[in-house]
C-alpha cells in the first residue's frame, strides 16, 4: 500500500508519496495562496494529491492531511485554525466530494509528532510530545505509534495553556495564551512592544550570541517563559521524550539555557525528560500526514 501525504501550512502545500516500505518517492510544493479564500485552497489540495496519484503507478494509496486546527468530533468543522477562512467549514466532507475518495484530516502537529515518532527523534519511545514552535505554537502526543486527539481533538494544544491572564491577547480571543509569548511570530510582537523596534527572529537571536544586552535580556525572558510552559505540560503528561520543531527549535539555547529553566519548574526532584530537537526537518508534517492516511 502506498501513502499520500499533504500537509497544508499558511504559505505552502507539501505533498509525498511514500511506497509500502516508507521509502520517499517523490516530495512537491505548491503555494497555498490562501488570501483567496476557502475553495480555492480546497481546489489547491485537489491539484496536490491529483499530481501526486500518477507516482503510486496504479497501486491502491492511503491519503492523509495535515493541517492546522483540528475537526470538531460534535460538528465535523475545522475550528481553531490559524487559516480563519477553513474554520467552521466542512473541510472533510468538502474534500472528499471533491477529490472522490475517503481522507484522514489531522492537526499539523499531531502530524509532526507522530513522524518524529515513528521515524525520527522519538523513535522507540512509548510516549512522544511533539512541540511546533514556529510562526504559531502547537503540539501532539504520540502514544505507542499512535496518535492521541482526545475527547474533543484538542489533546496536546498547549499552545493555548494561559499563563498570565493579564498577557496579549491572542487570536484564539484569549490572553497571555503560550503561543502568544514563545511562538517566533509572537516573540518578534513582544521584542517590539518592549523596545519599540521589530526586528526578525533569527536578528535578535544574533545579537543575543553576540552579548548585545537588549537581546540578552529579552531572550532570558523568552527562556523564561519556555521552561514554564514546557514544565507544565511535563507535569500533566510526563511523556518520555520531547521533540522541538519549527523555526524557533533552531535557536541553540533552548536544548541548554532553555532545558535548565524547565529543570528550575518542573514538579520532580530531577528532570529525566530529553528536550530534543526534531531529526526529519521541515517535512516532518508531511510524512505524518502520509503515516495517518486512511
Amino acid at each position: 500500500m502506498y501513502r499520500i501525504g499533504i500537509d497544508l501550512g499558511g504559505t505552502k502545500i507539501e505533498g509525498v508519496v511514500l511506497d509500502a516500505s516508507g521509502r520517499e518517492l517523490t516530495r512537491k510544493r505548491i503555494p497555498t495562496e490562501r488570501e483567496h479564500g476557502y475553495q480555492h485552497i480546497l481546489n489547491r489540495l485537489k491539484l496536490m494529491h491529483d499530481d501526486l496519484l500518477p507516482v503510486a503507478h496504479g497501486q491502491p494509496t492511503t491519503f492523509g492531511i495535515g493541517t492546522p486546527g483540528a475537526l470538531s468530533p460534535r460538528t465535523g468543522l475545522l475550528k481553531n485554525s490559524n487559516t480563519v477562512c477553513m474554520n467552521g467549514q466542512p473541510v472533510k466532507a468538502d474534500l472528499e466530494k471533491l477529490i472522490g475518495r475517503k481522507i484522514e484530516i489531522q492537526n499539523d502537529a499531531n502530524c509532526f509528532a507522530m513522524a518524529e515518532a515513528r521515524l525520527g527523534a522519538g523513535k522507540g519511545k512509548k510516549l512522544v510530545f511533539g512541540v511546533i514552535m514556529g510562526t504559531g505554537c502547537g503540539g501532539g502526543i504520540v502514544y505507542h505509534g499512535e496518535v492521541f486527539t482526545g475527547a474533543q481533538a484538542i489533546a496536546g494544544e498547549w499552545g493555548h495553556m494561559c499563563i498570565d491572564p493579564n498577557g496579549p491577547l491572542c487570536y484564539c480571543g484569549k490572553k497571555g495564551c503560550v503561543e502568544t509569548f514563545i511562538s517566533g511570530a509572537g516573540l518578534e510582537n513582544r521584542y517590539a512592544e518592549k523596545f519599540g523596534v521589530r526586528k526578525p527572529l533569527k536578528e535578535i537571536e544574533k545579537e543575543f550570541y553576540a552579548g548585545e544586552p537588549k537581546a540578552v535580556e529579552f531572550m532570558n525572558w523568552f527562556l523564561d517563559r519556555f521552561g514554564r510552559a514546557l514544565a507544565n505540560l511535563i507535569d500533566i503528561l510526563d511523556p518520555d521524550i520531547v521533540v522541538i520543531g519549527g523555526g524557533v527549535s533552531n535557536f541553540n539555547a533552548l536544548y541548554t539555557e532553555g532545558v535548565a529553566q524547565v529543570r528550575k519548574y518542573v514538579f520532580t526532584d530531577e528532570l529525566e525528560t530529553p528536550i530534543v530537537k526534531h531529526q526529519l526537518g521541515d517535512s516532518a508534517g508531511v510524512f505524518g500526514a502520509a503515516l495517518v492516511g486512511v
